[in-house]
């Protein structure tokens, strides 16, 4: 493991010192190519073959100066993972080699296009597939103990152009919805505002198990989550872990995380113990969109490198621990202009701040037209164990803002004034010792799927083990479609005050039914929410189908995102990986139960059974031995007799053709029949000698590291 020195190697001095970033660019590029970049970063112009040859040199140059041999087209395809093929940077000649990397080598790869998800779009014949350079996402090289690699950031399409990536519809939404807002602010009076982008900040919780206990669970290395274990008698109850110290070895972990990171030029800034015991949390700085989708895959992959050198193994299963606290990712998303206007940002006097106000509503009436493709974008097998527990939102889509925002817009739609705010308000503590704190527009609301933060949206729903490059395209088009519709009304009309307060009246009207500032953990919310109207989709299944309808396939398609030939290759392929995992998920049940927990249990219910007999050959009557003995034995044929019963119905799913038939199938057979397996053999845990148990428990896998 390395360890830094920061009294030698400021932080300042190592942070981006891998990272081919715009400063470094502006280092080595000419002045003119430099600016041609910078042109292209914003999409006002194309890349020419030109400009890439002298980008391409000056990446070389800097990338073999630190020891780089080999390169690769860093993608993300739509596994949800990132794929990278290595090319060394030699070009042979007359017994020696010259280190060469041209434009057309930077700007363009060729991987296998038929050995990754599409969908139907690629078949195993037409393999041809091409990643093009993203100019938006600096390259930055990857140090491990094999070498040093340049990667770049690159999207990945098929032969004739069609998306096999994650990148491509999260780039072309983030057009869509700067494109919109622009006419918006256009409308507004904004003269002076470029371009509109979107920037993000996500939250990454996780969980870290000692290496020993975690090589000793067969469930935990095929599917990252344990599919047999019972709650030890202390879990999270205590509230002692949130917050609390950081123990040396995780602090250890988390300063080698941190270096790799800032490394690269992800900007880790907050680093937490989180609820759920040997659970952590990592944030970044905010930033553009499609950095932090790159940043974020690099720190799950960093955090589960920098782990194992410690002696640990990383989990980013939404939920891999029953009974506690599963991991999300906190998608905190935005607006923001290339001039630095915040969009939400309500400012200090939000009721009179027409331009936050508009975003504001369009945000509430995306959400709630659009809350099937919204909840979509987290449903996931993984995450179908968390949503709706108690330390995540319910499947149902709600907004909170907060008391006094939604008294303003509220106050709107009823055409009352609303009380001008006396500028900032403040927090006085009446200690002379304790400061003065200034206090923001709105609380937090951590039971909200979708909250109002002070200048952002703060979008929890997300899985812990998910690409945030989904959600966020679904939001931004859900988003650009509003906000094309209120475009459409003010460049209509000549009074734009009246305009504004029409729409705002009329969309947060219509809408204002999806704003929830209560518990949203609640009984009575799901209640409430049903009086409502709004919908709540509790499994993963039912939540794809949302991609196969025509209205969705025709939102993308309005917007330039996904053609309707991708948004139905990315419906099977989701419904196909939901069917996938619960397949692999069912096997290691069965398998776990046939080969290690019925064999454990019949030895140890054996043992007590002769010293039952033992005990009854010296007089002794009422042995508990003979007890336990009988409902061990019990216990282990009822586990039996639902393994049989899970291989049956596991048979039954995988001769289902159709995809969506047979994720039903996974959805509402197999996975309660995984269950009642799972409750056998966590009674039987409860009853076994700890030393006769296969596995390690949960005891040592939340407790010990």
């Amino acid at each position: 493991m390395s360890i830094v020195d920061f009294t030698k190697t400021p932080v300042a001095a190592l942070y981006g010192s891998n990272c081919f970033s715009n400063a470094v660019m502006r280092e080595r590029l000419p002045r003119n190519i430099y600016k041609e970049i910078l042109a292209v970063q914003a999409g006002e112009k194309e890349l020419t073959l030109e400009e890439a040859e002298v980008v391409a040199a000056a990446m070389r140059d800097w990338a073999l100066a630190k020891g780089a041999s080999h390169y690769t087209h860093w993608f993300h395809p739509l596994t949800g993972l990132t794929a990278e093929k290595h090319d060394s940077f030699i070009a042979p000649t007359d017994g020696r080699v010259l280190m060469e990397f041209s434009g057309k080598e930077l700007i363009k790869g060729e991987p296998d296009a038929s050995s990754f998800p599409s969908g139907g779009l690629r078949t195993t014949f037409e393999a041809r597939g091409y990643t093009a350079w993203d100019v938006t996402s600096p390259a930055f090289l990857k140090q491990d103990q094999t070498g040093t690699t340049l990667c770049i950031p690159t999207v990945f399409i098929s032969y004739y152009g069609q998306a096999l990536d994650k990148k491509v519809p999260l780039l072309k939404s983030i057009d869509a919805l700067g494109k919109q807002a622009m006419r918006v602010l256009r409308a507004l009076g904004n003269e002076t505002s470029k371009r509109v982008y979107t920037t993000v900040g996500p939250e990454q919780e996780y969980f870290l198990v000692d290496k020993t206990f975690y090589e000793q669970r067969p469930d935990l290395i095929l599917t990252g989550r344990t599919v047999f274990g019972s709650m030890p008698a202390k879990g999270q109850e205590m509230e002692d872990h949130y917050f609390g110290a950081i123990q040396e070895r995780v602090a250890g972990f988390m300063r080698e995380l941190n270096t790799e990171l800032w490394k690269v030029g992800v900007s880790a800034k907050t680093q937490h113990n989180e609820v759920a015991p040997n659970q952590f949390e990592i944030a970044p700085v905010f930033t553009n969109t499609t950095v932090a989708v790159d940043g974020n895959q690099l720190v799950m992959e960093t955090i589960k490198n920098v782990a194992r050198r410690h002696g640990m193994e990383a989990l980013l299963h939404e939920k891999p621990f029953a009974g506690i606290n599963g991991s999300g990712k906190h998608n905190n998303w935005s607006l923001a202009t290339d001039d630095g206007i915040n969009l939400f940002d309500p400012g200090r006097n939000p009721e009179t701040n027409a331009r936050f106000l508009l975003f504001a509503a369009a945000v509430v009436e995306a959400v709630d037209r659009y809350a099937l493709l919204i909840r979509c974008s987290a449903a996931t097998a993984a995450n179908e164990h968390r949503l709706g527990a108690n330390e995540a939102p319910p499947a149902i889509i709600s907004i909170f803002f907060g008391g006094p925002l939604t008294e303003i817009l509220d106050n709107i739609v009823e055409g009352k004034s609303s009380a001008k705010s006396e500028g900032e308000e403040v927090i006085k503590m009446e200690v002379p010792s304790l400061p003065i704190l200034s206090k923001d527009v709105s609380d937090r609301n951590r039971t909200s799927p979708f909250a109002f933060t002070g200048n952002k949206f703060e979008f929890r729903m997300v899985g812990s083990s998910q690409s945030i490059a989904t959600p966020n395209t679904y939001l931004n088009v859900a988003v650009a479609q509003v906000l094309s519709e209120f475009a459409d009304k003010l460049e209509q009309g000549d009074h734009k005050l009246k305009a504004i307060q029409e729409i705002i009246k009329e969309s947060y009207g219509k809408h204002r039914r999806v704003v929830f500032n209560g518990n949203g953990y609640a009984e009575e919310w799901v209640r409430e929410a049903e009086r409502r109207g709004l919908p709540n989709v509790r499994n993963t299944v039912d939540a794809l189908s949302v991609l196969s309808r025509s209205e969705t396939i025709a939102l993308f398609e309005a917007h330039h995102v996904l053609s309707k030939d991708e948004m139905e290759s990315r419906y099977h392929i989701y419904l196909e990986k939901y069917a996938k995992q619960i397949n692999i998920e069912a096997g290691v049940t069965i398998d776990m139960a046939r080969r290690y927990l019925f064999p454990a249990a019949t030895s140890y219910a054996g043992d007590l059974a002769q010293d039952a007999a033992a005990l009854a050959s010296i007089g002794a009557t009422n042995v508990p031995q003979a007890k336990g003995a009988k409902r061990i034995a019990e216990l282990a044929a009822e586990l039996y007799e639902e393994t049989a019963k899970l291989e049956a119905v596991l048979t039954e799913a995988q001769e289902v053709e159709d995809p969506f038939s047979k994720a039903k199938v996974y959805s509402e057979k197999v996975r309660p029949a995984m269950d009642a397996v799972r409750s056998r053999g966590d009674a039987l845990e409860k009853l076994v000698a700890k030393k006769a148990w296969p596995f390690p428990g949960y005891e040592e896998l939340l407790f010990k590291l």
